[in-house]
């Protein structure tokens, strides 16, 4: 039976493209509904997904996949925003958040948890001073948490390609080597022992460039020989964008939504990297444009809540998309 459905799984991861391009994203129907929210986040523990963080401190609202029901559960004691979640031991981290108003928001000084076992925020181990930024990626590998990029100065600048490892169980920080290209409003993902960071831009309201400054080239850092590499301009994403939640599915990185300059509504488009091949192919778009959250991927579905539907902070959203695989 195990190698049945392995199998089933590894069709599943290959036959992707197809799958993708013959179905397309529902708008879920749910019981009760969450607080409408951007520049906010997703987490998935259990059977649940977490909606957590936003401008303005708001509840964190949880969704129970099997009742499609709602619950808003208690707010963070600070305001947080521009991060992406992840979940280490079963908890939700926030790392690499901004907190206050445009332009000049701040780099929250520590870490902070959520306990879905507790229901309540604890404040966490504190970043070191000459890494704070905000709007960073962040992702968790052999039970340690990797932070990447973002810009020091809120939205006026100071954008940044650092690459930082904490280490929960030794409470240790450690600076690793700077990628590539140096970019905000950015996730990401791990692949075959491989961060690939696609999408972002380079923040800077000082000049007036606050979402034009799109990075087009995909960085991916390698763990077993710790180097950076740039993958070739026929690999650069397809759509530019920034604010882009992605999701791993196998050997697969998804990008999805986004904001740009090049349109007011937030970015529809989902394109997928194949990382064999480095090649990407775009599937069916969003029902709802949207940039400023984040998506999770729940065995064979991949959800995305929230954000805002065009580029700049509104229209506030509170509706679930999911797409099977």
């Amino acid at each position: 039976m195990n190698k049945i459905y392995g199998l089933r799984d590894a069709l599943g991861i290959l036959l992707l493209p197809l799958l993708l391009s013959a179905q397309g994203w529902e708008t879920m129907q749910t019981s009760g509904h969450c607080t409408a929210r951007s520049e906010s986040a997703l987490a998935h523990v259990k059977n649940k997904i977490y909606l957590l963080g936003s401008r303005g401190i708001r509840p964190v609202n949880v969704l129970n996949l099997k009742t499609k029901a709602w619950e808003a559960l208690p707010s963070p004691p600070v305001e947080l925003h521009h991060f992406q979640a992840v979940v280490y031991n079963g908890e939700i981290w926030v790392a690499g958040a901004f907190t206050g108003n445009y332009p000049h928001e701040l780099p929250v000084d520590h870490i902070y948890i959520y306990s879905p076992e507790l229901k309540e925020w604890r404040k966490g181990p504190a970043i070191p001073k000459d890494r704070l930024r905000g709007s960073a990626g962040a992702t968790v590998y052999k039970n340690k948490i990797y932070i990447l990029g973002g810009t020091q100065d809120g939205h006026w600048d100071g954008h940044t390609g650092w690459l930082d490892e904490y280490d929960p169980a030794k409470d240790t920080w450690t600076r690793l080597a700077d990628a590539p290209h140096a970019r905000d409003h950015v996730c990401i993902e791990v692949i075959d022992h491989k961060i690939y960071v696609a999408g972002g831009r380079r923040t800077t309201a000082r000049t007036n460039n606050v979402i034009n400054l799109k990075e087009a080239s995909v960085d991916v850092y390698d763990f077993k020989s710790g180097t950076w590499t740039t993958l070739p301009e026929s690999s650069n994403l397809p759509t530019l964008r920034a604010g882009s939640p992605v999701v791993a599915h196998g050997h697969q990185l998804i990008v999805i939504g986004g904001e740009s300059d090049t349109q007011v509504p937030a970015h529809s488009e989902v394109e997928v990297l194949d990382t064999k091949t480095m090649k990407w192919n775009s599937f069916a778009k969003l029902n709802q444009g949207r940039h400023g959250t984040g998506a999770v991927r729940v065995k064979n579905k991949i959800y995305i809540v929230g954000g805002a539907g065009n580029r700049g902070g509104g229209p506030e959203l509170n509706s679930v998309e999911v797409i099977g695989l």
